[in-house]
């Protein structure tokens, strides 16, 4: 969907960035421009493409730059990011990742993670609700993470993780584990006895990728997510939907979770 923008754009604009490698994906500087202007802030958000080894110097810069007033934060810098906050809410702390950044009158960052929010309240709103069910995550990075604790915060019966990178699977199950005891573990790719199958990972954005778990062992009772926003319909959803299987996009995930994004960044929450 494209979003028309009608912003005056004069010396008083402020700007929030939302910084990624890669950053072509995202929707957000249009959306949540969107958002800004239909509540009568003049803003704008804008992309920039920050390689990880450009981050420090990045964030010396939108720190010292005063008409920056905080940013979001896409893969592969949100559990980077977390060095430069020197406040965190209890859950980015707890996962480990920031996705969103207000930037105090001083210049300092307060960061927090309302990644598994928004995915969970996508979910919700294609009318799957995940208490009392059994959950298959697919990668635990800084968004990963995130929806992890989300899924069990809201009462999953049990969770397994599945990640290629099995030192950061085991902190995170280990972390989880103590926090919600007996219902959660280490799993793999395949999706059988599973509610939800959830992917969290960038599996999919690029032609060619490999499925991120075992879809011949897919059924259409189960609902499959994804947090990929580009291609629209990743090959995952589009398989499960094929079975007859209920899902949700990328887009759902950040539609949920934009109005929270809009509020941290103007200090609202």
């Amino acid at each position: 969907m494209t979003v028309t923008l009608k912003v005056q754009l004069n010396g008083e604009t402020r700007l929030f960035p939302i910084l990624g490698d890669p950053i072509a994906q995202v929707k957000s500087p249009q959306n949540l421009s969107a958002i800004l202007q239909r509540r009568g802030v003049n803003a704008l958000v804008i992309p920039l493409h920050v390689h990880p080894e450009d981050l420090p110097a990045t964030m010396a810069v939108l720190r010292s730059t005063a008409n920056i007033g905080g940013m979001a934060v896409t893969i592969p810098h949100k559990i980077p990011a977390l060095d430069y906050c020197t406040g965190l809410s209890e859950r980015a702390r707890f996962v480990g990742s920031v996705n969103i950044m207000y930037k105090r009158p001083d210049g300092s960052f307060t960061g927090d993670n309302v990644d598994g929010i928004g995915y969970l309240d996508g979910i919700r709103g294609e009318g799957f609700e995940v208490a009392g069910k059994r959950a298959l995550l697919v990668g635990v990075g800084g968004a990963g993470a995130a929806v992890a604790f989300e899924i069990l915060q809201r009462e999953a019966a049990f969770l397994a993780i599945h990640d290629l990178n099995t030192e950061r699977r085991d902190n995170v199950v280990h972390r989880l584990a103590e926090r919600f005891p007996g219902r959660v573990a280490a799993g793999s790719g395949n999706p059988e006895g599973f509610d939800l199958v959830a992917n969290v990972t960038p599996v999919g954005m690029k032609e060619g990728d490999p499925y991120p778990v075992e879809v011949q062992k897919l059924v259409a009772t189960q609902f499959v997510a994804d947090a990929i926003t580009r291609p629209e319909v990743s090959p995952l959803v589009q398989f499960a939907r094929n079975l007859g299987c209920s899902t949700m996009t990328g887009a759902g995930m950040f539609n949920a979770e934009a109005e929270i994004l809009v509020d941290y960044l103007l200090g609202d929450i």
